[in-house]
């Protein structure tokens, strides 16, 4: 039996989450709903958003086997069993703007990821995929190791989404991110009003 992988990864604990259509008005500012929603490369978005490369941090990439560990549903519509990889999106600086958890076939994974340091869409571009980026479930809410890895207080946003080719989905992302982005985006919105969440 191959050994699976016993590194955790980090789901934020939600004040709340929903799909585009229930994010309340004012709840998310034009710059940081472009950012969420975009279909386009995260990573060449944080590059034009700072002005700095923006590299990978791999956390760890390994085996997980058949192992859900609260994932979101949408991992059943990958084939299992799975490779799940962690990464940090961090400026040439330092500055760590995003987590991101994917999980791949493990049977595929090596094909679609040849470089495991470089950003999936720039793995994924190389090879000339054609992709349609999938943006399921946006979240709001708290992580105290996130915190602490960021540098940054809590609460967060982030979002799950799979990437699609040939009709069928590749691969499925968690994406949480810093709110360190605050100082290049302003503030993301209103949503500590709307929820309540402020005494």
């Amino acid at each position: 039996m191959s050994l699976v992988s016993v590194v955790p990864w980090f789901r934020l604990d939600c004040v709340w989450e929903g799909e585009e259509a229930d994010v309340p008005p004012g709840m998310l500012s034009p710059w940081w709903r472009l950012l969420l929603l975009s279909d386009g490369s995260l990573t060449r978005h944080l590059h034009f958003i700072t002005g700095q490369e923006v590299s990978v941090q791999v956390i760890d990439m390994a085996p997980v086997g058949w192992l859900r560990e609260d994932a979101p549903a949408e991992l059943s519509q990958i084939p299992g069993p799975w490779v799940r990889r962690q990464v940090w999106l961090q400026t040439a600086s330092g500055e760590r703007l995003v987590y991101a958890t994917s999980w791949w076939p493990a049977g595929l994974v090596d094909q679609y990821l040849q470089n495991r340091d470089w950003p999936i869409w720039t793995s994924l571009r190389e090879l000339r995929l054609e992709l349609y980026r999938d943006i399921r479930r946006l979240y709001y809410g708290h992580s105290e190791v996130l915190a602490r890895e960021f540098a940054s207080p809590d609460p967060f946003w982030g979002r799950h989404y799979l990437f699609w080719h040939q009709g069928r989905p590749l691969t499925l992302i968690y994406e949480v991110l810093s709110s360190r982005l605050s100082r290049y985006l302003g503030v993301s919105g209103a949503a500590e009003e709307l929820l309540n969440l402020r005494p």
